[in-house]
């Protein structure tokens, strides 16, 4: 019974291939289409109008809306490359980018490491506290760190600080090793850079851990005995068998990391607006103030062109000269 109904599917499916003069590729070309078009409602169809509106002058939401606004060709382009904010936000963006990324990549790598240690006892309740960070909104984590950082005296920070030099002081300890308490974290331009970058570190490390030590788990163990057989240290297995087996890992955990960085946007305006006077303004920042702010729509769509484009070369660059496209097509 069961395969007579089996074979009178299989007809029926025969049948309907039979009369619609399709092949088997533009089968699969056809199954494709929807997807085709979902992913250009939601992510071609908003670049191509921000990329309408950065030709036009609008200068409010209803001229965007409404379409109230004059195209103007590449005007907003050529205001925006010669403005030195934008030069300002952008390399201090990539700066961002850059040092918290060398942190986050020694910190998760030196976290896994041990996670994966096989004299490290707990090991499974390490790394489900490690991920925790990943359970809480990222609204709430940069609130409470901006609260760690405050300027005054009482500050978390300043209080740490504080300490340390009561008990330094006692110590005799040089004045060079002393703090001036307190510190604000928030109105120096580079005291606030730290608290950025260290917030970053924070709200990122969990994702590189989690990957780092899936790689990490993937080396087999003969390896290391084997290395270990012929007298290599601890160091020297480290560079030779742990590190080319992590590398590419570590590298898309760079690659998708750096690229959030770049469109960082809540931990500088919940600090202090990417302050002090503009100084720590990243470019999304900048892009948002422009439109919020100034109501140069029109400027502010050029500036978010511009970072699309930057942050796609980045990642074009980094797939294709750190190796991860090998292998992709091959059959």
């Amino acid at each position: 019974m069961a395969s007579s109904h089996s074979g009178t599917g299989a007809s029926g499916l025969a049948r309907l291939r039979a009369a619609v003069p399709f092949s088997g590729r533009d089968w699969g070309l056809l199954l494709v289409i929807p997807g085709v078009i979902l992913f250009s409602s939601f992510m071609l169809y908003p670049i191509f109008y921000l990329f309408y509106i950065s030709l036009t002058d609008a200068t409010f939401a209803g001229s965007v809306i409404g379409g109230g606004a004059e195209l103007i060709g590449l005007d907003n382009y050529l205001q925006l490359f010669g403005d030195s904010q934008f030069w300002t936000s952008m390399s201090t963006t990539w700066l961002f980018v850059a040092v918290s990324l060398v942190i986050k990549v020694f910190v998760a790598v030196g976290i896994a490491l041990l996670l994966n240690h096989a004299r490290v006892v707990g090991k499974r309740y390490m790394r489900a506290a490690v991920i925790v960070p990943l359970g809480f909104p990222g609204i709430f984590t940069i609130t409470v760190w901006r609260g760690m950082f405050s300027d005054a005296r009482f500050g978390v920070f300043n209080t740490i600080l504080g300490r340390y030099n009561g008990i330094a002081s006692s110590l005799s300890a040089p004045e060079f090793l002393l703090f001036d308490v307190p510190i604000g974290f928030l109105s120096g331009r580079w005291e606030a850079f730290f608290a950025y970058v260290t917030t970053e570190v924070w709200l990122a490390y969990p994702f590189m851990v989690i990957i780092i030590v899936s790689a990490l788990q993937d080396v087999p163990r003969e390896l290391h005995e084997a290395a270990m057989v012929d007298g290599a240290g601890f160091l020297q297995r480290f560079r030779t068998v742990t590190l080319p087996a992590i590398q590419r890992p570590v590298l898309f955990a760079s690659i998708l990391t750096g690229a959030t960085s770049f469109q960082q946007f809540l931990i500088p305006w919940v600090f202090n607006q990417g302050g002090p006077a503009r100084q720590n303004e990243l470019i999304i920042v900048y892009g948002y103030r422009e439109a919020i702010s100034f109501n140069q729509f029109g400027l502010s769509a050029a500036i978010l062109i511009v970072a699309i484009a930057v942050i796609g070369l980045f990642m074009y660059a980094a797939v294709r000269y750190g190796g991860l496209a090998e292998g992709v097509g091959e059959r």
